[in-house]
């Protein structure tokens, strides 16, 4: 089901670039693919960098919500 698109600002849920999807969902597909390994395989590299990623687009958002 294809819900219309929420104009509003939210900080939890920033918009992202085509190129930041495709970089969101490559790192937690191998996020997935370390958990498959076990539960003792360190992630927190790829945590970090799918933060980034959040990060930087809550920034734009914002930045972009003032102009």
């Amino acid at each position: 089901m294809a819900g219309k698109k929420n104009s509003e600002y939210d900080p939890k849920h920033p918009p992202l670039t085509t190129g930041e999807k495709a970089k969101f969902a490559w790192y937690v597909g191998r996020m997935a693919k370390r958990g498959l390994a076990g539960e003792s395989v360190y992630q927190g590299d790829l945590e970090a960098k799918v933060d980034r990623i959040l990060d930087g687009a809550r920034e734009r958002a914002e930045k972009d919500a003032k102009k």
